[in-house]
Parts: structure tokens; sequence; C-alpha cells
């Protein structure tokens, strides 16, 4: 039998579960190897890299599909990610601190992308479609609190604790990152009890012939789904909606922690933390919540060129912050909240129609094969934003990235969306 507990006790946990270990690799990492002494160039490439367990997941994602529950994948995922960050926090203060480091973080990285197949997996099994739906805002909202516990709270207390140890990078990083570990054996023990077994979420027994064909009939259904021109536009579409954003996520935090000499605005760890951690990160959230409700009360078609407008137009804040250099921690946060709601707004789009092209047979995998191709968009060129910055400088860096903002809009243009997908239904 389903046990009928209130989505909102085991939801906000979940997704800060799968959000946490996300924003450290994607962007504590980023700030901690830039005080190691990195240049952007590096970071950009060798943190590019720790996406790619997210983009090759669907290779794994039907065995977690049909081996064991989705429940029984996200308990051991948690488990697994809290034995990395403890790996980390290790290894930094040893000879081969890098390799260490980054071999960690790779593991984090696996785990947190199985965690993310079986968390959604999970999701849609409990609920039904309009919750699926009304609740997808809400669950990006705790996603993003993680981002804000993640740039909010870690980075400005490593500032501090550098403060008090005087400078002691490697050690302060450390001491946050057994922090973290100690966290998430938390989490993995309140799921182990608060989490419900839903009557869809049933064991398989499985054997490796089983799973083969699983994965061979995955991969087929998922890219029959649609006739083949249609299949090419909804993959252009994951592919390059959020292209911009993947050249503007590893440089626009180095652009707000080098200094005025490196052409950057120069914040303090804390000041970094308040602007965009906190501040940017609340204006995501809103954003994220308004696209749930707006998608839930009139249906996602009917929002979608909205959401686009709200991820492309708002990018211009860096251009102007980048020309005019400013001081002020207010006007600086003043953009950065709106750029990052307007992301948080458009977001959803991304989020809804992977939700909607998913929908039926083997949805944990396609909904992974999904994310995976969405990650691809981000990874590569997100690899190569540091050399472009270094080569460009970041005004003429900013200006590219919003001149590409056409490419979003040129792949939304071909999709095709059930008008009354999200709509309350009796």
């Amino acid at each position: 039998m389903k046990q009928h507990r209130n989505p909102w006790f085991w939801i906000p946990t979940l997704y800060i579960a799968e959000g946490l270990p996300n924003v450290v690799v994607m962007t504590v990492a980023v700030v901690m190897y830039m005080q190691m002494g990195l240049s952007d160039t590096d970071i950009a490439l060798y943190t590019g890299w720790l996406s790619l367990p997210w983009v090759i997941k669907p290779l794994w994602s039907p065995f977690v599909d049909l081996y064991r529950t989705k429940r029984w994948w996200v308990l051991a995922m948690q488990l697994l990610l809290g034995s990395s960050l403890a790996g980390v926090a290790f290894t930094l203060n040893t000879p081969f601190w890098f390799q260490g480091t980054m071999a960690c973080f790779f593991l984090m990285a696996f785990s947190s992308a199985t965690h993310d197949i079986a968390a959604d997996g999970y999701y849609m099994l409990d609920l039904d479609d309009h919750q699926q739906v009304w609740f997808v805002g809400i669950r990006n909202t705790f996603y993003r609190l993680a981002v804000i516990f993640g740039n909010g709270v870690l980075i400005p207390v490593a500032g501090i604790l550098q403060v008090v140890l005087r400078d002691q990078k490697a050690f302060t990083w450390s001491l946050v990152f057994y922090g973290l570990a100690a966290l998430f054996i938390a989490i993995w023990l309140y799921h182990s009890y608060i989490m419900p077994r839903p009557e869809a979420d049933k064991p398989h027994d499985t054997n490796a012939r089983e799973v083969a064909l699983g994965v061979a009939t995955a991969f087929k259904t998922f890219f029959s789904k649609l006739p083949p021109r249609q299949m090419v536009f909804a993959m252009l579409f994951l592919l390059f909606y959020r292209f911009p954003e993947a050249l503007l996520l590893k440089m626009s935090v180095t652009f707000l922690l080098r200094p005025n000499s490196a052409g950057g605005l120069g914040l303090s760890p804390q000041e970094f933390g308040l602007a965009s951690g906190t501040i940017g990160v609340i204006g995501l959230t809103l954003g994220g919540i308004l696209g749930g409700m707006l998608a839930g009360r009139d249906g996602f078609k009917r929002w979608l060129w909205p959401m686009v407008c709200a991820l492309t137009l708002p990018n211009i804040v860096y251009i102007y912050l980048s020309y005019v250099m400013p001081s002020n921690l207010i006007v600086i946060s003043s953009c950065l909240f709106v750029e990052q709601f307007g992301y948080g707004l458009g977001f959803t789009a991304l989020t809804l129609y992977m939700l909607y092209f998913s929908k039926g047979q083997f949805q944990t995998s396609h909904y992974a094969f999904c994310t995976a191709v969405s990650y691809l968009g981000l990874m590569l060129p997100g690899m190569v934003s540091g050399w472009l910055k270094d080569a460009m400088g970041y005004q003429s860096f900013f200006v590219l990235v919003m001149f590409l903002c056409v490419i979003t809009f040129g792949v939304t243009l071909f999709i095709k969306v059930d008008p009354d997908f999200g709509k309350k239904t009796a």
C-alpha cells in the first residue's frame, strides 16, 4: 500500500539533497580552486569535466529504473555523497590535493547524477500529473535554497574562517567539507524514516540480460517518442536552450570575485555570499515558484515564450556591471537579483518540457536522457568559457553572451507542446 504522506514532508529535503552536491561541484569548487591559485582557463576546463557524469547518466539510468526501488537508490546515493564530501576534506591537506579533490569531486558528481535519476523518478511515481506541475516550482525552490546554502553560507563561512585562521585556505575548506559530510548523513537518516513507499515503486527481479534489454528498450523508445523532424527539434531545444547561461555559469562567479586589476568586481567571499549566493538565489527561487504556479494555472504552452524572454534578456546586467564596475553592493545585488529571477522563471520551461517529453513507459529513464542532453549543453560551452574570457576580457565576453541569446529563441521556435499540459483537471 502507498503511504499517504504529505509531499511537503519529503520534497523540500529531497531537492535540497539533490541541489547541494550540484552547487558544490559547479560553484563552490570553482571558488575553492580559484583561491588555491588556478587560472580561469584551468578552472573552466577541469571543473567542466565534472559535468560528465550528468551527461552520460543515461548509460546507467535504466539500471536504476529496473534494479531495486527508487527509494533505495536515493538513500544509497546520499550515503555515498557524504563519503565523497569527507574525501574532499581529507585530501585537501595532502601533497596530491588537486588530484585527490578532483577524484572525490568525480565520485560526488557520479553519486549526485545517480541520485538525480532516482529522485526525479521517485517524484514522478509518487505524484500525479497536476501535482508534478504544481510542485515543480516548489522542488526548484528548495533546489535553489541548496544553492543559497552553497553560495551564501559555505563560501562566506570559508572566507570568515580564512580571516580567523590567518588565510589557511586548504585547512578552512577542509572544515567546510567535513561539515557538509555530516549534514548529508543527517539528511540520509531523516529520509530513511520520512520518505513514503509508493505502490508503483516496486523492486524488480532482474538479471544482466534483462538489464541490458531494458537499456536497449529505453533508448529505442526514447528516440521513437516523436516523429524524426520533431525529435531533432526537441534535442536541439534540450541542448541549446541554456547556451548563453552555460557560458556565464562559471565566469560570472570569477567576475564577481576577481580583483579590479583583473577586470572583476573584487567582492570578498562574504560580499559574494550576500549578493550572488543569497540575494541572487532568492530571485532565482522566486522566479521558479512563479513559473510553476503560472504553468499550473494556465498550462505550460501559454507561458513558454515569456519564460524564454525571462531566461535571456536579463543577461544584459553583466554588460552593465563590467563597463560601469560599481562598488555599491546594493547595485550589484539588485542586478544579480534581476538576472537570477529571470533565470528561475525561464528554467521552469526546460523542467516542464522534460516532464512533458518523458511521459509514458520508462519515464524515469527518459527524463534522465533529457537532463543528460541538457547537461551536455552546459558542459561543452562551460569548458571553453574560461578560454574565451581570457582571450576577450570580461566586457567583450559578456557582449558575446548577450548576442548568443538568439540561439535560445531559435531552438524554442519549433518545439510543440500540448496546450493543456500542466492545467489542473477535475
